[in-house]
């Protein structure tokens, strides 16, 4: 029997059966589409945890006040602490030689006010190294002014959106605002940026540190940003910090050091590794519909055991048989991969035209191992149905038995 006729043999058998076959190409499609949209959606869950990292700069160190030992559990955000940070430990880590910018961060939240309009936000103190930092940008006016670090200025740069909200549009630069009981002079404006790592850049207020720490009657820092003169000198900053901070807090190790790349690292692993759980669990239900399948050719063997033995008795060998009902199997495997696939791609490109904050990213192995495992699924769920109708007796299938 030629490839044609065996093609021509399956075609006619599935058209017979045109609701069998498109309910087991609607399980194959869903199936291997499962596979790529998932794996899609954890490739762009991990590009966008990297994009939301390089906004924090490169070769970052991030100092913690506390540690795990010492507190028992993750650096604390707010709240007691074993020993602070002080603005005076980070003039200290600032003269290590491998450290290119240093910038302390102190964090509160507290009333921005201007007029009779008023709103509760973040209000960050730190210093004019901030900004190449955070790699941040002006929309409006100038940064926080270099200068001494200690020395409270009345001084603030305004998030996009507070200003807006503050001044309908007009001008912020050179008015006036109330943060908290003290009075700021507005001398910037970022640009519109978004969030960075779920915090809106938009609506917050950046003021000295010093003023900061005064705003808020609090000595301590929030932490402090370090980036290093190149990825080479990363270690050796960390190991200086270290030393520094052993040597002002009496022996005391009691900081917590942060690379951004181990932690970025660290990440990328955990979200690659979820990306490839989901999509074996996605594979694993392509076995539903590999069930489909056999449970399709088993009902056609049933129903065609004359047509099997007229064929035996013409001369059809049990291989070519096998061949015939494998054909079948193989057709709706790739009708239903083909399919999934071209749902799955377009469902993505219509995801990124409909959301622009986050993107689903197809990895170059997504496609080709769900149209494998679709495939090996169909041939291999097909296999049995085959040999069965292979194995029929000429005789006995002639009689319908």
């Amino acid at each position: 029997m030629r490839l044609e006729d065996t093609l021509r043999f399956a075609l006619r058998s599935l058209a017979t059966q045109r609701v069998r076959s498109w309910l087991t190409l609607l399980a194959m499609g869903l199936g291997t589409a499962s596979v790529i949209l998932l794996s899609a959606l954890g490739e762009g869950a991990r590009l966008y945890v990297r994009g939301q990292f390089s906004q924090l700069g490169s070769h970052l160190l991030i100092v913690l006040p506390g540690r795990s030992e010492t507190t028992g559990g993750p650096p604390p955000l707010f709240g007691e602490t074993p020993r602070d940070l002080t603005l005076a430990d980070a003039l200290a880590l600032r003269r290590i030689p491998s450290v290119e910018t240093l910038a302390p961060v102190t964090l509160g939240s507290a009333p921005v006010s201007y007029g009779v309009l008023q709103r509760e936000v973040m209000v960050l103190g730190s210093t004019s190294e901030l900004r190449p930092v955070r790699h941040l940008s002006l929309g409006q006016g100038q940064f926080l002014p270099a200068g001494d670090p200690e020395r409270a200025s009345p001084l603030c740069v305004l998030g996009h959106k507070l200003a807006h909200e503050l001044f309908a549009g007009r001008s912020a630069l050179g008015e006036w605002v109330r943060i908290g009981e003290r009075r700021f002079r507005v001398i910037g404006v970022l640009a519109s940026q978004g969030q960075s790592l779920g915090q809106d850049l938009g609506d917050m207020a950046l003021i000295p540190v010093a003023s900061a720490q005064a705003l808020f009657n609090s000595p301590g820092l929030f932490r402090i940003l370090i980036q290093a003169k190149g990825p080479e000198a990363l270690e050796a900053t960390r190991k200086a910090v270290r030393e520094v901070i052993r040597a002002r807090h009496e022996g005391e190790d009691d900081v917590t050091l942060i690379t951004q790349d181990a932690l970025l690292a660290t990440l990328e692993g955990i979200l690659r590794a979820l990306t490839l759980a989901v999509a074996g669990i996605a594979a694993i239900s392509l076995s539903v519909a590999g069930v489909l399948i056999m449970n399709v050719m088993l009902v056609a063997v049933s129903q065609r055991t004359a047509e099997i033995g007229l064929l035996k008795a013409l001369g059809a060998a049990r291989r070519q048989i096998a061949r015939l009902f494998l054909s079948e199997a193989l057709m709706l495997a790739t009708a239903g991969t083909g399919g999934g696939i071209l749902v799955a791609l377009a469902g993505v490109e219509l995801f990124n035209l409909s959301v622009s904050a986050f993107q689903l990213v197809v990895p170059g192995w997504a496609v080709p191992a769900a149209a494998a495992v679709s495939l090996a699924t169909g041939l291999g769920f097909g296999l049995m149905p085959a040999l069965r109708a292979a194995r029929l007796d000429p005789v006995q299938a002639l009689s319908g038995r």
